[in-house]
């Protein structure tokens, strides 16, 4: 039962691509859907007009009710941001084709593009200047690696005409939402996948633990290794485990098996989505579509203003500057936790505000403690 193994990709590229596209339908499935919920009818593809400056195209990685979720949720947002300027936004949105993409001459000519997802992004990357018109584009719902891989083969720098709002948490906010939450672990235990930036990741994420007074236990999985002799060796050596976004080890067919592995060794684990707290994880950290929705807002608003007679353009590639976080109340009692998911949220936002003074000033020792569940640890005093 044990003899999971990760999901096989063919060439590197495509590889990339399918890894970012499963972890932005992953995160959508679990994010935007309710349960329970029903579909929404699939985005439909107008191409609008509207009065010279105010047209933004918003280009979409496929159909479907999650993305239709998300095109509703940011548009409403930028909408209302853009009417308190006394501007008006008109979206002409398209869907990606599977390997082109035809950018429609406009008239007028749009101010931005906005790109959702790994495949819109890559698309719009492989375009000229001319065929953008000279908008500026903003990739949104895709995790930075996958942004990060599109820029070096498209051969381009991130920045004011090409930028980036990512969907991922930044590693620093997940290591400091488990030090709030859990102030007595010391190991903390990830599985590193083969998706491309992956050991770039663990290298940071050791790094950025040590600077917490944390060790990081990790197990690094190929494509065609079963996953339960690495989830096991994390989870005798750790006290927490931190869950990354990696459909090839995360997805369908693994993580009941991971949760239940974790519940069983008394490793509570933080994931990246409300419906694995749902499903047995301690705890999640993530941003909501109406948040990655009103940041995207902010971030085009101020591109489109003028500045000199010139817009501003984007900004460098950032992460979500609002996140939530969510408890499983029933896994954190079994293990003799208090956790209110409002409270941590409201702590996280504390320390990223003072410049992560509190996490600089308050650095633990490391210790041969073990699980959290036999040192009968509780929230942070403060």
């Amino acid at each position: 039962m044990w003899n999971w193994r990760p999901h096989s990709h063919g060439l590197a590229a495509v590889q990339h691509q399918r890894h970012g596209k499963l972890i932005v339908l992953f995160w959508m499935a679990q994010t935007l859907l309710p349960v329970g919920a029903q579909p929404a009818a699939a985005p439909q593809a107008p191409i609008s007009t509207s009065p010279a400056g105010s047209t933004v195209v918003a280009v979409y990685s496929g159909t479907g009710e999650a993305y239709e979720q998300a095109a509703q949720a940011f548009e409403k947002s930028l909408s209302q941001a853009l009417r308190q300027d006394g501007k008006v936004a008109v979206f002409a949105r398209s869907n990606v084709p599977a390997d082109n993409l035809p950018l429609t001459p406009m008239q007028p000519p749009p101010r931005l593009h906005i790109a959702l997802g790994v495949q819109a992004c890559a698309q719009l990357a492989r375009q000229t200047l001319s065929a953008l018109a000279g908008a500026p584009v903003l990739c949104t719902l895709l995790p930075r690696q996958s942004f990060e891989y599109l820029m070096r083969e498209a051969g381009r720098r991130a920045g004011p005409e090409f930028s980036a709002l990512y969907l991922n948490q930044p590693l620093a906010r997940q290591l400091d939402l488990i030090r709030l939450a859990l102030p007595q672990a010391r190991r903390v235990g990830v599985l590193v996948g083969t998706v491309p930036g992956a050991l770039q990741m663990e290298e940071q994420l050791a790094e950025l633990a040590r600077e917490r007074g944390l060790r990081l236990v990790s197990a690094r999985l190929g494509v065609n290794d079963p996953i339960f002799p690495g989830l096991k060796q994390v989870l005798d050596e750790s006290d927490v485990l931190l869950a990354m976004a990696d459909p090839q080890i995360y997805n369908s067919h693994t993580i009941q098996n991971i949760l239940l592995a974790s519940f069983r060794a008394k490793v509570p684990m933080q994931a990246f989505s409300p419906a694995y707290v749902r499903a047995g994880a301690l705890l999640a950290l993530y941003a909501t579509p109406e948040q990655i929705g009103a940041q995207v807002a902010l971030l085009v608003r101020d591109a489109l203003t003028e500045q000199n007679g010139k817009a501003r353009g984007l900004g460098l590639p950032q992460y979500t500057q609002w996140f939530e976080v969510s408890v499983n109340a029933h896994v954190a009692r079994s293990l003799g936790l208090q956790l209110d998911a409002a409270d941590l949220a409201e702590r996280l936002r504390r320390l990223e505000s003072r410049g992560g003074q509190e996490r600089k000033s308050s650095a633990w020792p490391l210790d041969s403690s073990h699980h959290l569940a036999q040192t009968g640890a509780q929230e942070e005093s403060r």
